[in-house]
């Protein structure tokens, strides 16, 4: 099973589900991702600060699945705002990935504080010119950031990329990328490190459609319209996440995990976070 495409902005399509790589590194790594491509993942997001470039890389390049057919995102550092220091990043990116060009490339966070991210979307839009990325986008942006990137350049990123789950559903957020044809891309789909996947709002649904708790939430970011990366090291659970796409929620459902909603961030505050 390999997730449905979406249209982007740009012209492009991208996997409405994909694999997220975070904390996937070491010597394992190479294998593991290439499980998850042999299961059916066809998008692979990683990002500098991950430390497994490489380590993605490796299972690119070792996969039989050809490299056309599979959909590379990594994503800049903090240290790397700047227009300069952009065209540097992400032919690093390139060198540790071993690719010839990466198919999304994203701000990984706004820094407000410092603010350079007008700047550095000059430089990721250059990139675009180039062909270096096939696709460029942004993570944790607000809607006054993308409001600020789009007065100042006439360009909307092709992606979003944000803490998204039941807690968190960001409302708000996605209507302001859905107002420049970005997708809003869930990172945390599965609200990590919380007590989500047991509450009872999503146990008893998900036992009512013979599904797991992993399998309703996912489905919840499909049908509110957005792109989930849920990360695992579990070859049995990550097959898992994928099943998703021939079952659908009903408005029950729908209104029942709404309740859920605390605004709570297990992440930073995209207002105020500066990761050098």
């Amino acid at each position: 099973m390999t997730a449905p495409l979406l249209d982007l902005n740009d012209g492009r399509q991208m996997p409405a589900l994909g694999f997220g790589t975070y904390k996937i590194a070491g010597p394992d790594a190479p294998n593991l991702i290439g499980v998850a491509i042999d299961a059916g993942y066809r998008l692979l997001d990683t990002a500098t600060r991950y430390d497994n470039e490489v380590e993605v890389g490796e299972a690119v390049r070792a996969s039989s699945v050809p490299r056309e057919e599979l959909f590379v995102t990594s994503k800049l550092p903090g240290a790397d705002h700047g227009y300069d220091e952009a065209m540097r990043s992400v032919e690093g990116s390139l060198e540790r990935l071993g690719l010839d060009r990466l198919d999304l490339f994203l701000i990984h966070w706004p820094q407000p504080p410092i603010d350079r991210f007008v700047e550095t979307w000059k430089a990721f839009i250059r990139m675009r010119e180039e062909g270096t990325v096939s696709s460029i986008g942004v993570s944790n942006f607000l809607p006054e950031h993308l409001d600020r990137l789009v007065d100042e350049t006439g360009v909307a990123p092709a992606v979003n990329q944000v803490e998204l789950h039941p807690f968190l559903p960001q409302t708000e957020q996605r209507g302001a990328d859905a107002r420049y044809g970005t997708v809003t891309q869930s990172w945390s789909p599965l609200g990590r490190g919380t007590e989500l996947l047991d509450r009872p709002e999503i146990t008893e649904i998900a036992a009512k459609h013979g599904r797991t708790p992993g399998q309703v939430v996912l489905r919840w970011h499909l049908d509110v319209g957005a792109a989930p990366i849920p990360k695992s090291s579990s070859p049995e659970r990550f097959r898992s996440n994928l099943e998703v796409f021939d079952f659908a929620l009903d408005a029950d459902d729908v209104d029942r995990i709404a309740t859920l909603e605390t605004g709570e961030r297990i992440g930073g505050d995209p207002a105020t976070e500066v990761q050098l």
